[in-house]
């Protein structure tokens, strides 16, 4: 029987990914290969979409045919739109047409399976075997949603980048999924041929451009040095210094912060940038983003007397790791401090992490644990150094059942371990009191004292003998 396999992308560092696994070998061979778009921006009608990406031609040579998504469901949001149970024959049927697919045995790579489109996909073609790739830090995260079985027990893997060295994911393990590396070789490989593709960069500074070589060898033979050599910088004012990239993440837009707060971050990353030694700085905000989110930024650099390019030019930040050779990649809990860091040898900063951890909300904000990875393993840019958690594993699958206990619950002997050995002053940051007491793990409130936040009667003689407290300390 003939096998055609159809890849579902949304971004361009997606798209890379599947052609970086296909280069690596990490597919079976099969007759035909569909790479299928989609663009879940607000306004696609108006929006460019994934085929408008520099790069895009030569990534789409992997496949033998590229279609386009949101013409099929159209005028339906891809983002949104799910078929009715009983319409899922007609669906296939008419798919099977519209691509001609005929009788032959389809297999699905899709991203982000909790939601649509991946699974309106999946559920179009409820015999298909399906692969899930990893776009991020995401995947070392809990399953979103409790997973419908009949999708779930379909799920063969599920592949990612080794953003962090010896952790496994734990997307889909409830269904005994394992986890699969796409080879960094062959990812460095795909990034810099996009790089080499690119238009020319609006910035003038040193290394732009600069014999980028090739393969596992980029982003390694500019020797950006350690954590500790980026916060002296390397001669400031010379023409040979690297610049400091900074990257924005449009965090206002997934209501993780307020549009002011969003600009007092990246004015934050240029005074924390400055301070670290450089003087040379490239921000790349968030493709989405507006372009007056970076006018505080260069407010604050002009103040500094530091020189600030914004290139909102729409390339990966890899794109811009090979082509700038930066010295520093800050940023808040974007995947792209953990590439630069993993893949490139860039010393990485981040700030902002410790005040969105006491805010992220709902507890299950899959954001979590991407937050939890950065927090605990880049530098914080206005702190001192600090060393990496001594149980990494261990936290994240701490935090991850602490996320959803529900469709995790084998994991709870290891949060207990994790939070009977490990939980003090600086970890406790990375998990609610409330959500610890709610699920009886260590750290919560004891069990027979449970009921004392939620008692009426004792919040107010707590209010009261604090005002009195208050006023006590204001006569002496």
């Amino acid at each position: 029987m003939n096998v055609t396999q159809v890849f579902l992308a949304s971004t361009l560092y997606g798209a890379a990914t599947l052609a970086a696994a296909l280069d690596a070998g990490c597919f079976p061979p099969a007759g035909r290969r569909i790479l299928l778009t989609s663009n879940h921006s607000p306004a696609p009608e108006v929006t460019p979409g994934l085929e408008a990406a520099p790069g895009f031609a030569a990534l789409s040579s992997r496949f033998d045919e590229v279609l386009d998504w949101n013409a099929v469901v159209a005028p339906h949001h891809p983002g949104v739109w799910a078929p009715r149970p009983e319409d899922v024959p007609l669906w296939e049927r008419q798919l099977r047409r519209l691509w001609g697919l005929g009788g032959d045995r389809v297999e699905l790579v899709v991203e982000s399976l909790q939601v649509p489109p991946a699974q309106s996909l999946c559920r179009l073609f409820p015999g298909a075997a399906v692969d899930v790739y990893a776009d991020g830090l995401m995947s070392y995260g809990p399953t979103r949603f409790r997973l419908d079985p009949q999708i779930g027990m379909r799920v063969r893997r599920v592949l990612h980048l080794d953003l962090v060295p010896g952790l496994e994911p734990l997307l889909l393990t409830e269904f005994g999924v394992r986890g699969e590396l796409v080879p960094a070789p062959a990812v460095l490989k795909v990034f810099a041929e996009l790089a080499d593709l690119a238009e020319p960069l609006p910035y003038a500074g040193a290394g732009t451009d600069a014999d980028p070589g090739t393969g596992a060898d980029a982003g390694t033979d500019a020797d950006p040095g350690t954590d500790e050599d980026a916060r002296t910088g390397t001669d400031p004012g010379t023409d040979d210094e690297p610049p400091a990239l900074l990257l924005g993440q449009y965090l206002s837009a997934l209501e993780l912060m307020s549009p002011d707060e969003e600009e007092e971050l990246h004015a934050a990353m240029v005074r924390g940038a400055h301070e670290w030694g450089h003087r040379d700085l490239v921000f790349k905000p968030h493709p989405s983003a507006p372009a007056a989110y970076a006018r505080r930024a260069r407010a604050e650099a002009d103040r500094l007397g530091a020189r600030l390019t914004v290139l909102d030019a729409p390339v990966p930040a890899e794109t811009l790791y090979r082509r700038l050779r930066p010295a520093l990649v800050v940023g808040c809990f974007s995947t792209g401090l953990l590439t630069a860091r993993e893949l490139y040898g860039i010393p990485v900063a981040r700030t902002g992490t410790g005040a969105l951890l006491g805010r992220l909300a709902p507890y299950q904000n899959s954001n979590r644990i991407p937050l939890t990875l950065v927090d605990a393993l880049v530098p914080d840019l206005d702190g001192p150094p600090q060393d990496p958690p001594a149980d990494l594993p261990g936290l994240v699958a701490a935090v991850g059942f602490t996320m959803q206990p529900r469709i995790l619950p084998d994991r709870r002997p290891e949060a207990e371990a994790y939070l009977a050995r490990h939980l003090d002053p600086y970890t406790r940051r990375y998990f609610g009191r409330r959500r610890l007491t709610a699920l009886g793990l260590p750290g919560g409130i004891p069990r027979r004292l449970a009921f004392l936040p939620r008692n009426r009667a004792l919040r107010r003689a707590a209010h009261r003998l604090r005002r009195r407290l208050g006023r006590l300390g204001s006569r002496s």
